[in-house]
């Protein structure tokens, strides 16, 4: 590997794949070598062609065995990401993954043990770590501002409900959207869930209920540092994505409101007018994704630690599986009763 330069396999041609991609095109230390993708074809050849991306292929092992790569990105289906992690860990390349790791925690904590032996760094992306006004809320919180957490809200709605194919194979509320949450309650509140009580129900289109799942959940929280939380999703909210956030302690609160596009706002006699939120999470967290792989890149270079790693991983994963746990039992739920290992954390402070 350069000095200054990352060269770099991507695995998985998706809407995320392609994301990350055109936003290392445009990082000076980073250089795409090669991208994988099953259904690679005369497309995905054309796409990379007008970006100088020289690889394409069908076969990740390919790309993970080329001695020119240093790093991987795993943006395939979340049921090749463990495999996938342990062999980009046997070859020595470091890997950012998208979350979760795995639905098995087991698996989770396998892949992140392969990646601990190796070595090498391995990055999750949980995005929303990298989000400029929730980074903000989390350096007031270290810095004693707002004094010690009492309470943690956040509130996470998507614009509309996902296709039903997706809804048959997402893992449920819990692991596919919520989890985000879990890892942001954690990031913000700077300490370890200990219990949830989570509740939900089908209130949008019983399609949830025919895989299983809910489509509107609430999941209150403990702390270990005795503070307490609450986490609202839903699959929709007519008005847009809505993603807040607040952390209200013992000196005041920091809280963050929704991204608009703009802040013009409209006053008639009919009454207050603005835009609506941006529309999803790909405007919404634009710039996040482009932090997220920089300092991905960042860390490799100056062989620091990652900001969201694999304990990361295992612990909002075990938060996700304690709040299905509760919600089909009725009853609050302990991390402890959630079989897993605590894994030393290499997570830098950002």
């Amino acid at each position: 590997m350069g000095k200054d330069k990352v060269r770099i396999g991507i695995i998985g041609a998706g809407r995320i794949g392609k994301i990350h991609a055109d936003n290392l095109l445009r990082n000076p230390h980073a250089e795409i070598v090669g991208i994988s993708d099953l259904f690679a074809g005369p497309e995905l050849e054309a796409w990379a062609s007008s970006r100088g991306i020289p690889v394409v292929t069908t076969n990740s092992s390919e790309l993970i065995s080329m001695p020119n790569v240093d790093a991987v990105l795993i943006c395939s289906s979340t049921d090749t990401h463990v495999p996938l992690i342990e062999q980009a860990a046997q070859a020595g390349k470091h890997i950012f993954c998208e979350k979760p790791v795995s639905m098995d925690l087991a698996q989770t904590q396998a892949a992140v043990a392969a990646v601990q032996k190796a070595g090498v760094k391995l990055q999750i992306g949980f995005n929303r770590r990298f989000d400029h006004n929730f980074r903000r809320i989390r350096a007031h919180v270290q810095d004693g501002t707002i004094g010690d957490p009492h309470i943690i809200k956040i509130t996470s709605r998507d614009p509309s409900p996902p296709p039903a194919e997706y809804i048959r194979v997402s893992g449920g509320i819990f692991m596919d959207m919520m989890i985000h949450d879990f890892d942001m309650a954690r990031y913000l509140s700077g300490s370890e869930v200990e219990e949830v009580y989570a509740q939900g129900n089908v209130l949008i289109n019983p399609v949830f209920a025919e895989h299983g799942d809910v489509d509107t959940a609430i999941v209150t929280m403990t702390f270990a540092n005795g503070a307490i939380g609450v986490i609202d999703n839903s699959r929709q909210a007519v008005y847009g994505y809505d993603q807040r956030v607040e952390v209200f302690g013992s000196k005041g609160s920091a809280a963050a409101a929704n991204d608009h596009p703009n802040t013009a706002e409209i006053s008639t006699a009919a009454g207050l007018m603005r835009d609506k939120p941006l529309h999803f999470f790909l405007e919404r967290y634009n710039e996040a994704y482009v932090q997220e792989t920089a300092l991905f890149i960042d860390a490799i270079i100056h062989d620091t630690p990652v900001i969201v790693d694999g304990h990361d991983a295992v612990q909002a994963e075990r938060i996700a599986l304690a709040a299905k746990m509760s919600m089909e039992r009725g009853r609050p739920v302990k991390l402890s009763e959630v079989p897993g290992v605590s894994l030393e954390s290499q997570t830098a402070t950002p």
